[in-house]
């Protein structure tokens, strides 16, 4: 999944991987619901934390899809 983008990517990448907008992506990222860390004032998202909520989103464990 998502293997064409790099293990840390930035949220314009985030908002292409999931086909949302610059807002929904911030929403997001700031509730908490994909973790995230920032670096200056840029976010960067690790792309396991999306697969993760992905999976979480369509309530498939973790380990089966491993």
């Amino acid at each position: 999944m998502f293997d064409t983008y790099d293990d840390v990517v930035p949220i314009e990448d985030l908002m292409e991987m999931l086909d949302i907008g610059r807002n929904k992506a911030y929403e997001l990222l700031q509730s908490g619901q994909i973790k995230s860390f920032k670096v200056g004032k840029s976010y960067r998202i690790p792309k396991i934390c999306i697969q993760n909520f992905i999976l979480t989103k369509v309530q498939i464990p973790l380990e089966e899809h491993e």
